[in-house]
């Protein structure tokens, strides 16, 4: 009997060695190095077992041009409709709503409120006569049921089936064949054709390879549920993010009822989209419009505050950006960013030093986004900029403006896109002035200054000096 090839596999980055190491030489772990096979067999790489005898072999696939092929099969290789999950936001997310034959992965931390969202997901397919099959490595049915009656869902149409075992699942989807497979989650599914755990990098990867093997070969619409790191990131291998059509992202607080899902990969739409849910005693519930649930408690008014136009994908939100400037009380300065990042924040700092002349090295400064959100894109530069000016001089910033705009190191502000949109949710929402990056010929969604949007009033503006000037003009 041939002896069977191993190999050493890091189970936090997936790094093969030769031999077995305590601590990962290319990410750093410690004791994350086991030993797995090197080769599985071929069975691992089909979801369904291969012929023996003279009919395994078949004939070659012939490649088509690709000129010829009809709409259908250009839109991911299946000619039939995208599989609406009832949620508009979710489709939108999707790029309107599943493609046949495509794998999403869908990560969050624990407790955030991935398997609800799936869950009511498939409650809104089974209504709509579509079939599907919950496979749960996680939960018992009894578990299931219970969450289902607690959020009023009846789920026709959708099996249950707990089970670890990739073998024993791909029988029950043989026999159902649906149309929409949920596996919840991928890292405690395991093959039997692999001797290691499951979670491990060898299983994850071989478990994927056959559900992905499945979806393209049939057309079914195939959603895992991964576990995140501690450091927010999707565990596994990068390899599994590759692997799949559609990475999507649930993001939240346990202290805030808010969930945010973002789109960070989609081969078949436009990536950086994002929905807003609230939760509740009924599930998963879309927020129709968040601008005005973010500012309902905002204090008009207070030093300190500012209300400031972002993006989430290409919806625009209007949120509060709070900051606390004072002397300290220490030997050393805090500094504290809530919902964005620090060095950024500090990056802010130096530039008020520098090109405002205004001292922070023994003030405590505190930087928050209300409402639980985190923002990234650097639009929001002004807004922080604006709400600590605002603090040190104790002068409260007109409640019916709105900023947005990007600071550089040299104190310049540069324009941002889809200005336009952001301006045209502020004017809806009763906001009479903004202040913006000057407009210039080649930024990309520049507004018209002479035709604004509810008659509002902006404020364009090229450097921070500028910016100070117009705030507290």
């Amino acid at each position: 009997m041939a002896k069977s090839r191993v190999a050493f596999v890091c189970q936090s980055c997936g790094s093969h060695f030769p031999k077995w190491l305590g601590r990962c030489p290319d990410c750093g772990g410690w004791n994350s190095v086991v030993e797995e096979l090197a080769q599985p067999s071929a069975s691992v790489l089909a979801f369904s077992p291969r012929p023996q005898g003279p009919q395994a072999v078949s004939a070659p696939t012939q490649a088509a041009p690709l000129s010829q092929r009809d709409a259908g099969q250009r839109d991911g290789g299946h000619r039939g409709p995208r599989l609406t999950t009832g949620f508009g936001d979710v489709d939108r997310v999707l790029g309107g709503g599943l493609l046949e034959g495509s794998v999403v992965l869908l990560g969050g931390d624990p407790g955030i409120g991935k398997s609800t969202l799936v869950l009511q997901m498939l409650d809104r397919v089974g209504a709509r006569g579509a079939s599907a099959l919950y496979l749960s490595g996680e939960e018992s049915p009894a578990q299931i049921q219970g969450r289902a009656d607690r959020l009023g869902l009846t789920c026709r149409g959708v099996h249950v089936l707990a089970e670890t075992e990739l073998e024993r699942m791909a029988a029950e989807v043989e026999r159902l064949s649906p149309r929409l497979i949920v596996v919840d989650s991928i890292q405690t599914v395991r093959t039997q054709e692999l001797d290691s755990i499951p979670g491990t990098v060898s299983q994850v990867r071989a478990c994927t390879a056959r559900l992905v093997g499945h979806a393209k070969a049939t057309g079914a619409v195939v959603v895992l549920i991964g576990h995140v790191t501690k450091e927010g990131t999707l565990a596994g291998p990068r390899t599994l993010e590759h692997m799949v059509d559609v990475v999507l992202q649930l993001e939240g607080q346990d202290d805030r009822p808010y969930r945010v899902l973002r789109c960070t990969k989609n081969r078949f739409g436009a990536v950086n989209e994002a929905a807003l849910f609230q939760m509740s005693s009924t599930g998963m519930v879309p927020v129709d419009n968040p601008s005005s649930l973010f500012l309902q408690e905002r204090v008009a008014g207070a030093p300190g505050t500012v209300v400031y136009a972002g993006m989430e994908g290409t919806r625009p939100l209007l949120i509060e950006i709070q900051a606390l400037v004072g002397d300290t009380s220490t030997a050393y300065a805090r500094r504290t960013a809530v919902g964005l990042d620090p060095n950024r924040v500090a990056l802010l700092q130096a530039v008020i030093e520098k090109h405002l002349g205004i001292p922070l090295a023994g003030l405590d400064v505190y930087v928050n986004v209300v409402g639980g959100l985190r923002l990234a894109e650097p639009a929001v530069d002004i807004a922080v900029v604006a709400a600590m000016l605002s603090s040190m001089k104790r002068k409260a910033l007109d409640p019916h403006t709105i900023v947005f705009g990007e600071v550089g190191l040299a104190g310049e502000v540069r324009g941002v896109p889809f200005a336009s949109e952001r301006l045209a949710e502020a004017a809806r929402l009763g906001f009479t002035r903004a202040v913006i990056p000057t407009p210039r010929a080649a930024a990309r969604g520049k507004p018209n200054l002479d035709v604004l949007p509810g008659g509002m009033e902006a404020r364009p503006v090229a450097t921070v000096q500028a910016l100070a000037e117009a705030l507290f003009d």
